[in-house]
């Protein structure tokens, strides 16, 4: 397997990214009209994290981390390194020392659609990560693959430069020219859910702020008494 490693390709605005960080991925997720989410076995390795950066790509081989290696040259301030395998592996492809160079670099954290293992260093590195499973297997070096180029994982194409935004909640992805859009769009989302946050606070239903009520009456949803309920039959 041959492959390619492209230098200084485009990225989002890094204050787009720093904006982004600010909302959760759901949010993000949401305002961009449900678009981006990264495949739901994607599950960070600690807890109480959020991270936004912009994506170096890396694609392997299954069980074969040689790529990762050439991928760090690649990796700068505020980025966040992206692997995926071109068949499902969940080898330990990244570990503790991948995670030092890495954080000395100024990454900001890892995706990876395949295996990590270190876990307990990496989190007392602080260097957080986002995997597909954990698993001691080591691997080799003996393969070519391809840095910096798009990818696809779960269906959703990464391109490097993208924004990716990584929580508690999963993995989405933003396309760098959608990063202002996405801002602006997750900022009107945000103080929509802090206007329903303070409305729930105060008591008031969500059928009631949301006119749910004319739904249930539209999908023919009724309201019966206990009493009513067991007479009909429905209850016994």
């Amino acid at each position: 397997m041959s492959g390619v490693i492209v230098t200084d390709p485009p990225k989002a605005d890094p204050g787009d990214v720093d904006a982004l960080a600010g909302h959760g991925v759901s949010t993000v997720h949401e305002a961009m009209g449900r678009t981006g989410l990264l495949p739901v076995n994607l599950r960070p390795i600690q807890q109480g994290t959020r991270i936004a950066g912009t994506a170096v790509t890396v694609l392997s081989r299954p069980g074969d981390n040689l790529m990762i290696h050439a991928a760090v040259e690649q990796c700068g301030e505020g980025d966040i390194l992206v692997v995926t395998t071109t068949s499902p592996s969940t080898d330990g492809m990244f570990g503790e020392l991948f995670g030092t160079a890495l954080k000395r670099r100024g990454v900001r954290g890892l995706v990876i659609n395949a295996g990590i293992r270190d876990t307990h260093e990496l989190r007392a590195l602080d260097f957080p990560a986002w995997s597909a499973a954990v698993s001691a297997q080591g691997t080799v070096k003996a393969t070519g693959g391809s840095v910096n180029v798009p990818v696809s994982i779960g269906g959703q194409l990464i391109r490097p430069g993208d924004v990716i935004l990584a929580d508690d909640d999963g993995v989405v992805v933003v396309p760098r020219e959608r990063a202002r859009q996405a801002v602006e769009a997750s900022e009107v989302r945000a103080a929509k859910e802090a206007a329903s946050r303070a409305a729930f606070a105060d008591g008031q239903l969500g059928l009631d702020r949301y006119g749910l009520r004319e739904t249930l009456v539209r999908l023919g949803v009724t309201y019966r008494t206990y009493e009513q309920y067991t007479q009909d039959g429905a209850g016994a």
